[in-house]
């Protein structure tokens, strides 16, 4: 992954320590490199700031970011903390129990990480182009669910 010197980092969005932490708790429980795993969490966090803006489609994460995704909804406070920051308010995580809309995720995921690269974030494109998303556009997705009528909006629709 090149990063130009121009581009932001997600992982600068949240103090070194809880990052390390994050980054820590990913790499034991899935077995993986810590420098992977601080790729993951990295473009968990730059999604989440996009899912804070008004996007007339929806964001979902991929595979793999979706993993430190799970990982930052464990450290509830830290995480409710962010979402106030990011979003201004809580971004919530909603699954797709069933896989419906799945043919869609590659759109979802290219629109995903346009949304992210539009911040000016880095984008690793092999951690989102390269994987499919697990998560979908449709009623059933795992979506980032905050307050402004998509993607973005709390569990009751307002």
């Amino acid at each position: 992954m090149t990063i130009a010197v121009e581009d932001l980092t997600g992982q600068g969005l949240i103090p070194g320590e809880l990052f390390g932490r994050l980054v820590n708790r990913i790499a034991k429980e899935h077995d993986m490199p810590r420098e992977f795993a601080a790729r993951i969490m990295d473009q968990a966090l730059a999604f989440l700031r996009a899912c804070g803006e008004n996007h007339r489609a929806p964001l979902g994460p991929s595979d793999l970011v979706d993993i430190g995704w799970h990982t930052f909804l464990l450290y509830t406070r830290e995480y409710a903390s962010f979402c106030e920051r990011a979003a201004g308010g809580f971004i919530h995580h909603v699954p797709n129990d069933d896989g419906q809309g799945e043919g869609d995720s590659k759109k979802v995921i290219a629109r995903t990480a346009e949304a992210i690269r539009s911040l000016g974030f880095a984008v690793d494109d092999d951690l989102w182009l390269t994987f499919e998303v697990k998560c979908n556009d449709g009623d059933d997705g795992c979506r980032a669910s905050g307050k402004d009528g998509n993607e973005n909006t709390d569990s009751n629709g307002k």
